[in-house]
């Protein structure tokens, strides 16, 4: 007689609805009181081509775009709003109305109307999971011919966020530009896919609250040497900094490197978000536009590594006052804020100024 299957854990129903949401399948949300709730196709992946629905989830800001959320909707752009159309929804007619980069060759859309929504925790949750997937958040409703779905409830995703999951699964001697000595630490959780890592300069048996600098990965300005944004060069200004503070202070430095691009929305929403750019929008505005946060890093986890590294008590790197604010929070001493301020160019004096005049980003 086989043994009884061992129950799936809300993280890894988590983790596998945003796989599905990438793969383009759809999810089916389980009320607390065991209910079913909606189900959900994701339009940008999905793969059910032949799919239709009455009515399609979207943001406030999307919907603001489609005059159909008032100001207090609008307010919180990653809010979700349900609307429905005169006829069906479809994939042809579905991807125009989520991609606001479609907008100007497809100007006219409607006439829809938005209804309540009385699944409300389900809905939050499909637009925090399109984010973690690095989906636009937009989805059809009940849709046929859609597939079988995944079965994933609201709950699952603060299992899936669990920082103390993490744990140091490595460590090597990595000699990098700045420092021959350095150490890389790679740290693994089992709520999530994101591997992080840490990378040590100097000497941690010292008693000197270490330089710390945390930094979230930005492939187009770390790897290919962007001019839209400052993260290349502060990277680079980082890890001299701290090798500088070990040779000459005896003391050691850490810099975080998280696997969160865009700021928590993703490689493709990014760029996404770049493009809105081109048409004139500004950081901030492109990403509520897109119907993300302009904010969803995860800074929790950044004190969850610095725990596992043994460094309760740093200065930190970083012109945003809100990691100070988050990483207090977190239970970690923020001894001293240490200025990190590079030149503008041509190319990001604008998102420079949009961080300090929207975001709260200090010059000094």
């Amino acid at each position: 007689m086989s043994a009884a299957t061992p129950p799936i854990s809300p993280s890894r129903r988590a983790a596998q609805a945003v796989d599905a949401l990438r793969h383009g399948w759809p999810i089916s949300f389980a009320k607390e009181t065991g209910e079913r709730g909606p189900t959900l196709l994701p339009v940008e992946t999905a793969i059910a081509s032949a799919a239709a629905a009455p009515k399609m989830l979207i943001s406030a800001a999307r919907a603001a775009t489609l005059k159909l959320a008032n100001q207090r909707e609008a307010a919180v752009p990653h809010a979700p709003v349900l609307i429905r159309g005169g006829e069906p929804f479809d994939m042809r007619t579905a991807l125009p109305i989520a991609d606001p980069a479609m907008d100007l060759n497809n100007p006219l859309k409607g006439p829809f109307r938005a209804e309540a929504i009385e699944w409300r925790d389900s809905a939050f949750a499909a637009m925090e999971l399109a984010r973690i997937a690095g989906i636009m958040p937009a989805f059809l409703v009940d849709p046929v011919d859609a597939g079988e779905a995944h079965s994933v409830a609201p709950s699952d995703l603060s299992a899936y966020t669990e920082t103390g999951a993490l744990r140091i699964v490595t460590r090597a001697h990595l000699p990098v530009t700045a420092s021959e000595d350095a150490e890389i630490v790679a740290f693994r959780s089992t709520a999530d896919t994101r591997e992080h890592v840490a990378l040590i300069i100097g000497d941690q048996c010292g008693d000197t609250p270490p330089l710390v600098r945390v930094h979230s990965e930005c492939l187009t300005g770390d790897i290919l040497g962007s001019l839209k944004c400052d993260c290349g060069p502060q990277l680079d200004a980082a890890l001299h900094a701290m090798a500088e503070h070990a040779r000459e202070d005896g003391g050691w430095g850490a810099l975080l490197y998280l696997r969160q691009e865009g700021r928590g929305i993703g490689l493709i929403n990014k760029l996404r978000a770049y493009r809105l750019q081109d048409q004139g929008f500004d950081t901030v505005d492109a990403n509520q536009r897109l119907g993300l946060p302009d904010e969803a890093r995860d800074f929790p986890v950044a004190a969850r590594m610095l725990e596992l590294l043994g460094a309760h008590d740093i200065r930190l790197m970083t012109n945003n006052p809100a990691k100070v604010d988050a990483l207090t929070l977190a239970g970690i001493t923020v001894r001293e804020r240490v200025q990190h301020q590079l030149p503008d160019n041509p190319h990001n004096a604008h998102y420079l100024a949009t961080k300090r005049d929207r975001s709260g980003h200090l010059l000094k």
